[in-house]
C-alpha cells in the first residue's frame, strides 16, 4: 500500500475490539483492519501501542496523520477520559474531542466524548458517533434509533438532537442467564423461533410483573413439558427483550418510525419483537453509520484547517 494516499485514520475501539479504517483525502475508504485489543484488555499506557500495531506500516516519519477515535478509548479506564457533552445535544463532534499526547509524532490523537443524560442518569461512548453518521444522511430525523448490543440504547432523536435515551442491559443479561443460571442445563443456541420468540414477547407484556417467574418457567417446561433446548433459547430471548420492549415509551416514534442501528440476528431479534408488538422498523448498518459519524468529524478538523 501506497503511505502517501493515507490521508488520515478512522477508529472505533470499543471494549473488545478495535477496529480502524485508512482513509483518502476524498474520504475513500484504502484498508480496513481490526484485532481484538479492546479497551477492556488494555492499561492507559498500551493504547498508543495497541494502535501502532495496526498502523505502524502505513505511517511516515515525515508527516503527521491524524486518528479520529470514537468509543471506550475515551472512557474512565481508557486512553484518556473524554468527558461527556450532557444531553439535550446535538452529537459531539470533534470541537469537543479530547486530544492525546503520545510519544509517537506521526500520529496527531482525537478522542470524540460520550453523551451523558443527568436525570435519569445514564451515559453513551461510541453510540453519539452511530447516531450522528445517521443523522448525516437524514438530518431532520425525528423518532427512536435502537442501537442493539451487550447494553442496548433506545435514543429520542428530535430534528438533529439526542433529546433522551435509556441503556438496558440486556445482551448481558440474556448471557448471564444463559450460560451461567440454572436455565443452562435446558438451553441451546439456535437460530431464533420466531413462533416462540413471539410468544414470549407477548406473555411478558401482558405481566412483566411475572419476569422472574416466566424465567424458571423455561427451566419447568424443559423438565415436566417438552420445552426443547432450541426452543428454550427463543423463549429466553423474547423474555429478555420484551422485558426492555415493555419498559418503553415507543409512541414518541411517529408512524413507527424507529430505526434499529444493526444488521445482525440480534437487530433481526429486535425488529420481529416490534414486530410482535405492531411496530414497524428500519434496519441500517452500524459499520456504515459510525465510519460516516468520524468522517463527520474529521471533516470539522478540515475546516478548522482552512
Amino acid at each position: 500500500m501506497a503511505t502517501n494516499q493515507i490521508s488520515w485514520i478512522a477508529a472505533d475501539w470499543g471494549t473488545t475490539n478495535l477496529r480502524i479504517w485508512l482513509m483518502s483525502a476524498s474520504n475513500d475508504i484504502m484498508a480496513h483492519r481490526q484485532s481484538d485489543k479492546g479497551m477492556g484488555k488494555l492499561k492507559p499506557a498500551e493504547f498508543e501501542a495497541a494502535l501502532l500495531d495496526l498502523l505502524d506500516d502505513c505511517l511516515t516519519p515525515d508527516a503527521e496523520t491524524p486518528v479520529v477515535i470514537c468509543g471506550m478509548a475515551g472512557s474512565r479506564q481508557g486512553w484518556v477520559e473524554a468527558p461527556y457533552i450532557t444531553t439535550p445535544c446535538t452529537p459531539p463532534g470533534l470541537a469537543d474531542a479530547t486530544h492525546v499526547t503520545g510519544t509517537d509524532r506521526r500520529i496527531t490523537v482525537s478522542i470524540l466524548p460520550g453523551v451523558k443524560q443527568i436525570d435519569p442518569a445514564d451515559v453513551m461512548r461510541g453510540e453519539e458517533t452511530q447516531i450522528a453518521g445517521f443523522l448525516a444522511s437524514e438530518p431532520s430525523f425525528t423518532g427512536i434509533i435502537c442501537l442493539p448490543g451487550t447494553h442496548t440504547k433506545w435514543v429520542h432523536v428530535s430534528n438533529g438532537t439526542i433529546a433522551s435515551f435509556s441503556t438496558f442491559m440486556s445482551g448481558e443479561l440474556f448471557d448471564l442467564l444463559s450460560r451461567q443460571s440454572v436455565l443452562r442445563h435446558g438451553v441451546q443456541q439456535s437460530e431464533i423461533n420466531t413462533e416462540a420468540f413471539s410468544s414470549a414477547i407477548m406473555d411478558i407484556k401482558k405481566a412483566p410483573q411475572n419476569f422472574a417467574a416466566e424465567l424458571f418457567g423455561i427451566r419447568a417446561k424443559g423438565l415436566i413439558a417438552g420445552l426443547t433446548p432450541s426452543a428454550a433459547f427463543s423463549r429466553l430471548s423474547g423474555l429478555v427483550i420484551g422485558a426492555e420492549l415493555s419498559a418503553l415509551d415507543l409512541t414518541a416514534a411517529p408512524d413507527g418510525n424507529v430505526i434499529i442501528l444493526g444488521a445482525d440476528r440480534l437487530a433481526d431479534a429486535y425488529a420481529t419483537g416490534l414486530q410482535a408488538l405492531g411496530l414497524s422498523s428500519r434496519k441500517t448498518s452500524v459499520e456504515t453509520a459510525t465510519l460516516h459519524g468520524l468522517i463527520l468529524a474529521h471533516s470539522q478538523l478540515k475546516e478548522t484547517e482552512t
